[in-house]
């Protein structure tokens, strides 16, 4: 498979690294420490089209495709904010814009896209919840037909970006779990105003990812019209999955990134902190290998992300290959992260230095938005043919 980006696409790395750059270590770390989305980043982001790159053109995007935003997100994270960058791509461009470009009606995508293109409108999803966790089919959030729409109780956990969103994309059952043949079906999304009577939300105070909230929300009675349900009603499963599977994509591109940066901070650093006689740290062998093994793994999991991103815009199956991807790429960020504070020693737990806060911020997605365990069963199930354990 050929990865070679084409004179486009090398375009776009090049703007998206620029605008990292521009908004660099000190500004996340301002950010971080004052728990506020970055306005003026996604801002940014938005005007120079880069959020933009898998919207269709009609509604403002660029009509390009995974590939693309798999590498304008890795781009962003190296330089300079790790992989919290990435939700800013999940919220927005995944689950507002592809739930919406690929299953929505053309009424909504003309009213969502052309906000969501230019920054004028934030997403978030609400999927999990506290009961459930990571075992979707289970879930209790049911939206029960009401005249021609619906009314929506529940209530669900670790909601990310509800705050600053205009728009949530809530996963709800409309069929109980036991009047339908397969858990799978009678499920369905919906997108609605986050202002909505009814809907409330309640802060989680958290270790990192901090310019970002996350949240519980409560679903009292919430009214659901019919112009609000995204893709089919009762068969929004699959459906679902797309959403998921190209948000494992974006999280994959922003941990490659923060591993990236973390281990260019700790060899900057190291060419310069001298010591016994007189040489650089990273003239031994000793710190040498623990970052040359981080390198080596972050570029492993950056293949597999991109076969998983070329694949999809081929329209193949791709599911098995974000997964793995994903699995992988945390993996490998936290080992260079964490290699990347041993080199620098005390320095590396100072928050002057950054690493501190990437190692924050990775450590969550090693559970999230898919723990290593359920990646795990689905590649034991789906990819070796091993009998179902859950």
């Amino acid at each position: 498979m050929d990865f070679a980006l084409t004179e486009e696409q090398q375009m776009i790395v090049d703007t998206a690294r620029r605008l990292g750059e521009d908004y660099g270590l000190e500004y996340w770390a301002a950010q971080d420490s004052a728990k506020t989305f970055p306005q003026d980043c996604w801002s940014a982001i938005c005007e120079t089209g880069l959020a933009n790159v898998l919207l269709p053109e009609k509604y403002g995007g660029a009509g390009l495709g995974m590939l693309e935003m798999a590498l304008v997100v890795e781009a962003l994270a190296e330089g300079g904010a790790g992989s919290t960058l990435g939700q800013l791509f999940m919220i927005n461009p995944i689950f507002g814009g592809v739930s919406v470009a690929q299953f929505g009606t053309e009424e909504m995508k003309a009213k969502l896209m052309p906000k969501l293109a230019a920054g004028e409108l934030n997403f978030c999803m609400a999927l999990t919840e506290p009961d459930a966790g990571s075992n979707t089919l289970d879930m209790d959030t049911f939206a029960a037909a009401d005249g021609e729409g619906w009314r929506l109780r529940g209530q669900k956990i670790w909601i990310t970006g509800v705050s600053t969103a205009g728009k949530m994309l809530v996963v709800a059952r409309t069929r109980k779990a036991d009047e339908v043949e397969k858990p799978t079906q009678g499920i369905s999304m919906f997108l609605v105003d986050t202002d909505r009577e009814g809907l409330s939300h309640t802060p989680i105070e958290k270790l990192g990812t901090h310019t970002l909230s996350a949240s519980s929300v409560f679903f009292d009675d919430v009214r659901i019209e019919p112009h609000e349900l995204v893709g089919t009603l009762h068969g929004g499963w699959r459906e679902l999955l797309q959403v998921l599977n190209t948000e494992r994509i974006v999280t994959t591109a922003s941990l490659i990134g923060a591993g990236k940066l973390a281990t260019r901070l700790a060899v900057d650093y190291g060419n310069e902190r001298k010591v016994f006689r007189n040489r650089p740290v990273t003239s031994y062998q000793g710190v040498q290998f623990p970052l040359a093994e981080s390198h080596a793994e972050l570029e492993c999991a950056r293949m597999m992300n991109l076969r998983a991103a070329v694949q999809c815009d081929l329209g193949q199956p791709y599911g098995s290959e974000a997964n793995m991807a994903k699995l992988v790429a945390a993996r490998a960020a936290m080992h260079a992260i964490e290699r990347s504070m041993q080199t620098m020693g005390g320095m590396g737990y100072a928050r002057e230095y950054h690493v501190e806060r990437l190692w924050r911020d990775a450590r969550l997605f090693k559970f999230a938005p898919v723990s290593e365990e359920m990646i795990l069963n689905f590649i034991a199930t789906h990819d070796l043919g091993m009998p179902k354990s859950y």
